[in-house]
């Protein structure tokens, strides 16, 4: 309890004393968090009411869509709020409820994308197969093991960051990050968070691993396919995929491994927005370009 005595709230970055540029932050997170809701929005009505898309690929990236909005949902408005009423602060639970929620999304977002890797490896290498393999029992189960994943993730972690005695409650970023709240640590990690911290690592390089294997012996086999359209017809399913995958794992790595500034910087905000915010926007929009089947269906619901 020593840390909340001593840190009974946290101060997020403030852009710009400017109250101009502070209603100009307001606008642009607005817009970001508007167009990343609808967008994935329109995402999820569209598997939901369209018979054509239950299948477990477009089942997978409803829930990825879900996770986009939580993500967004969880550190945006607040960052807006802070903006319009020239504020900076956010509660000690409320900055702990942000770590926990944001880390399970983006947890069982990256998760999520391993099984839609497996998913694609599946349905174009063993396509007799793929309707005994991904059923909808196997499918509910592994989306269950997801959510679960990434909750038990995002406990272990905040319970790891928060018992630790914080000696400055100035965090220089937008929300509640992980590098930003590790350096306000007074005698830097202990054993608990520090083996959570390698156990991130692994994972998520075991998931990249398993991503990129299973990519490799997926293009294999749509090189193979001896028709043209029928090698357009599974990239098409994996290109999008593969895209969001790598525009989360390159802007997380650009965004986490950088060591956290102990001065406000531009170039740390920038980043933060680039892993954050831009991978919850961009992933309907991929989907939606490459995929003939969501553009039917979205052009249906947009003539209603």
């Amino acid at each position: 309890m020593e840390n909340r005595t001593t840190v009974p709230y946290f101060l997020l970055l403030e852009l710009s004393k400017n109250r101009h540029l502070q209603f100009l932050h307001f606008f642009f997170f607005f817009v970001l968090y508007l167009a990343t809701v609808t967008t994935n929005l329109l995402i999820i009505s569209a598997v939901v009411f369209d018979h054509r898309l239950h299948s477990p690929m477009y089942f997978f990236l409803m829930n990825l869509a879900l996770q986009d909005v939580g993500i967004v949902s969880v550190i945006v408005p607040k960052s807006m709020i802070n903006s319009l009423m020239d504020t900076r602060h956010i509660s000690y639970f409320g900055c702990v409820a942000q770590y926990f929620l944001f880390l399970s999304f983006e947890a069982s977002d990256l998760s999520l994308l391993t099984v839609m890797a497996y998913d694609r490896y599946v349905a174009i290498c063993h396509p007799l197969h793929y309707e005994m393999v991904m059923n909808w029992k196997y499918c509910t189960e592994i989306i269950i093991l997801v959510w679960v994943t990434g909750l038990l993730y995002g406990m272990l972690h905040t319970t790891g960051t928060f018992s630790i005695l914080f000696c400055s409650n100035i965090v220089n970023q937008f929300f509640c990050e992980i590098p930003q709240l590790l350096k306000l640590s007074c005698s830097g990690l202990n054993l608990f968070e520090a083996g959570i911290l390698v156990a991130s690592v692994i994972g998520g390089l075991g998931c990249f691993t398993f991503i990129v294997v299973s990519y490799a012996v997926i293009f294999k086999a749509v090189f193979r396919i001896p028709s043209e359209q029928g090698r357009q017809k599974a990239l098409s399913t994996c290109i999008p995929h593969l895209t969001i995958v790598f525009i989360l794992l390159l802007s997380g790595c650009l965004a986490n491994l950088r060591p956290a500034s102990n001065t406000p910087s531009y170039i740390d905000f920038g980043l933060t927005v680039l892993y954050a915010l831009v991978p919850p926007l961009f992933n309907p929009i991929i989907y939606s370009m490459r995929n003939k089947n969501i553009k039917f269906v979205l052009s249906q619901l947009w003539r209603f």
